[in-house]
């Protein structure tokens, strides 16, 4: 999660289990990552639901970004690690939401549980 952290504008970053809704990791401040940990993952079940009820199965969900007047919440899964993702929040004014997606890719592509 330090990793996640020097993406600029990071406010805190969270490793989660969608399978458990548990939070593995977690780093900074500001928000509950626990309960941001449990909503996120009813988000991702939702929207793996409704993927397959729609039958798109080539490929998968990259990532999923929630914005805020003020912030931006990132999921990004884990496809080698299947059932966890990354949870990023970002200050709107202060980071780079093109830049924050690419370093998330980089980190979820180098995680070892």
């Amino acid at each position: 999660m330090s990793a996640a952290m020097t993406i600029d504008g990071a406010m805190s970053a969270a490793l989660v289990d969608y399978r458990s809704g548990m939070c593995l990791a977690q780093a900074g401040s500001g928000l509950n990552l626990e309960l941001a940990a449990a909503g996120n993952t009813q988000v991702v079940r939702a929207k793996l639901q409704t993927m397959e009820a729609l039958g798109l199965r080539k490929g998968g969900i990259e990532d999923i970004l929630i914005t805020l007047a003020d912030q931006y919440h990132l999921i990004r899964l884990v496809p080698n690690n299947a059932g966890l993702f990354l949870y990023l929040v970002l200050d709107r004014a202060k980071g780079n939401l093109a830049l924050a997606r690419y370093k998330l890719t980089e980190i979820e592509r180098g995680l070892k549980v």
